[in-house]
């Protein structure tokens, strides 16, 4: 792993340097540009004039889909769980009927 170095991103036309990783400067980039869009669209939605207000509004609208995501996720895990126990269940009655 590489020693963090500083990487200048920009969110709402200011820039901020943060230090990261060579392996995690994609991500962080990513992520940059993700919180800019976010605050952009609340800004312009939300007519808010206060950058803390904005990025508030930001991180509550990132949060919210993050938790939607997990719950979907946690979903279709759990219904991925019951097809494969169905499908075992089927297997298991196939293998023992034809052992007989």
């Amino acid at each position: 792993m590489t020693t963090p170095a500083p990487v200048s991103v920009s969110i709402l036309d200011r820039e901020f340097l943060v230090a990261c990783t060579d392996e995690e400067r994609p991500g962080l980039v990513a992520a940059a540009a993700y919180l800019d869009g976010k605050m952009r669209e609340v800004k312009s939605v939300a007519r808010a004039s206060g950058l803390d207000r904005i990025a508030v509004l930001a991180a509550l609208n990132i949060t919210h889909e993050l938790i939607a995501a997990r719950q979907q996720g946690s979903s279709q895990a759990d219904s991925v769980a019951q097809h494969v126990q169905a499908l075992k269940h089927k297997l298991e009655g196939v293998l023992s009927a034809s052992v007989k």
